[in-house]
């Protein structure tokens, strides 16, 4: 022994010392010695020594080492951290590292008693010298500790470049670096890791955000700091974004629109709101988000102009943006009705409505009518495909185009109809109409082409076969050619028609009272009996 511990050794310590000199290399009898020691001695210098006589022994003992360590600093945890104290132990750490290398606890121990002391460079190395000696399975122990100590200072480069080292190993916590990208004005890289999130499929977020949330996340970045984002291109992430998402199309095509308008593009973002009309699919998002989004920027620029009016003598720029604005609020009934159309193209009550909303200029009802007869499925239609061609027809008719009327009842007898009383409906409507027009011949015509029975039979209640086939057996345009008959025909005529009505046995009471008093009234009485019998 060395004089130093000749000097602290005591009387009472005489028998752990003479154990030690048999079992030198017994952990049992260091612990014990030290456990007396500890107890027994209020000299500090006296523990510490025995510790370092006991680890010169048993260098390889992790017991030994923690306990010591522990000590130590313990010993320094009320100085201050400028102390020369805090040194001796920071040696002491890094003497135990040679043979602790592998033991987590150490290195963490180590680690926190940097972070306190301040040291920002040699922290950062001990954390790295942890990683590459650790086995990457204890790495998880290290890492919420280095990243803690990071947010303690502002050094962003260093942060970030750690947090890129950290994500190789647990991608599920990219979210947390784009907190702190977002926290220190780093937006590009933010958004540029935000937008390598959103578009892993298999990423799930430990904030328990759904992707649509995350997608807004960065759309409303990019909308928010067009000078700041450069990397990405707004409009095709926000494109992306309304592919991905029919149903929350509204959100996004806002904040594209925003992000030119904080760029000062603002005729951009006029033709992304007028895009973003021309595109939604319901009407929450057309009304509640984009059309009062455009009205309010629209009447944002008017008040600027006005403020700036009083610079200029100029009324142009006013002008037109007041003959925009009053444009946009004219169009809003229409526009509405292409988003109930986007919905559903074979809503035949809203083809019927956007018509009259147009009717102010003929051409465009014409071109709205065709464009909804050559869309509605019959198959798929929500009214009656044939109330749009005899609506088709009836405007003609309205602006003096008999002819043209004509051409589409036409088309509208070629329409594959879901049932006859469609297609018997639109032969009726032309009926009457030449009827309106004091064509009393055509309209019998007209009729009687609707009555007559095709080359081969057919069964009426057949659906396999086409209404166009089935359509002289329809008690509608009898009744009609009924009442034509007695309007225009003779006597014979109309009893013919009501002869026919009762052989294809489609005649109801109502028709057999009138075919009866008209043979009544031309003092037909036994004809009368027998067709009421």
């Amino acid at each position: 022994m060395s004089s130093t511990a000749d000097l602290l050794i005591e009387e009472d310590d005489i028998p752990y010392e003479e154990d030690l000199f048999r079992n030198r290399f017994s952990l049992k009898c260091w612990l014990r010695y030290i456990e007396h020691k500890t107890q027994s001695s209020k000299n500090v210098a006296s523990v510490n020594l025995l510790y370092q006589r006991a680890l010169r022994e048993l260098p390889g003992s992790y017991k030994l080492w923690y306990q010591y360590l522990k000590l130590r600093r313990g010993q320094v945890a009320k100085k201050c951290v400028t102390d020369p104290l805090y040194e001796e132990v920071n040696k002491c750490f890094r003497t135990a590292l040679v043979f602790m290398n592998k033991m987590p606890r150490i290195w963490i121990l180590y680690c926190t008693f940097l972070v306190k002391q301040r040291f920002i460079t040699r922290t950062r190395h001990a954390f790295d010298d942890a990683l590459r000696s650790l086995p990457i399975t204890q790495h998880y122990r290290i890492w919420p500790i280095y990243l803690k100590f990071l947010h303690l200072h502002d050094i962003p480069e260093t942060t970030i470049r750690v947090y890129e080292r950290y994500l190789k190993i647990a991608p599920q916590d990219a979210e947390q670096l784009v907190e702190y990208l977002k926290s220190v004005d780093r937006l590009d890289l933010a958004c540029i890791h935000l937008s390598a999130i959103v578009n892993d499929s298999n990423f799930i977020s430990r904030e328990g955000k759904t992707n649509h949330e995350l997608w807004h996340e960065l759309c409303s970045i990019v909308a928010k700091n067009p000078s700041k984002v450069t990397s990405l291109n707004a409009e095709l992430l926000v494109r992306e974004g309304v592919e991905k998402y029919p149903d929350q199309t509204g959100a996004l095509w806002c904040s594209l629109a925003d992000y030119y308008i904080r760029d000062g593009c603002f005729e951009q973002a006029r033709d992304v709101y007028e895009e973003a009309m021309r595109t939604v699919r319901t009407v929450r998002d057309f009304t509640q988000v984009i059309f009062d989004a455009c009205a309010h920027f629209m009447e944002e620029l008017i008040n600027v102009e006005l403020e700036a009016q009083h610079k200029s003598d100029s009324n142009f720029n006013i002008d037109l943006l007041m003959a925009r604005f009053e444009n946009l609020m004219d169009r809003r009934p229409l526009l509405i009705n292409s988003v109930l159309l986007r919905q559903n193209p074979h809503n035949v009550h809203e083809w019927l409505k956007r018509a009259e909303l147009c009717k102010s200029n003929p051409k465009e009802v014409e071109e709205t009518f065709e464009e909804a007869v050559n869309t509605v499925n019959a198959k798929l239609q929500l009214g009656k495909l044939s109330n749009l061609w005899i609506a088709y027809a009836v405007f003609f008719e309205q602006q003096a185009q008999l002819k043209k009327a004509r051409e589409i009842f036409e088309r509208a007898l070629l329409a594959p109809y879901p049932k006859v009383d469609d297609l018997a409906s639109v032969y009726c409507s032309w009926a009457e109409m030449e009827l309106r027009s004091k064509k009393w011949q055509k309209a019998l015509q007209v009729i009687k082409r609707a009555v007559k029975k095709p080359a081969f039979k057919t069964d009426y209640y057949d659906e396999s076969e086409t209404v166009q086939n089935r359509v002289y057996k329809s008690l509608k345009v009898w009744s009609m050619y009924a009442d034509l008959e007695e309007s225009f025909g003779t006597f014979e005529s109309c009893k013919e028609v009501y002869e026919k009505i009762l052989d294809l046995r489609i005649a109801t009471p109502q028709l057999i009272i009138n075919y009866t008093m008209l043979l009544e009234s031309k003092n037909h009485f036994e004809e009368s009996f027998k067709a009421s019998a």
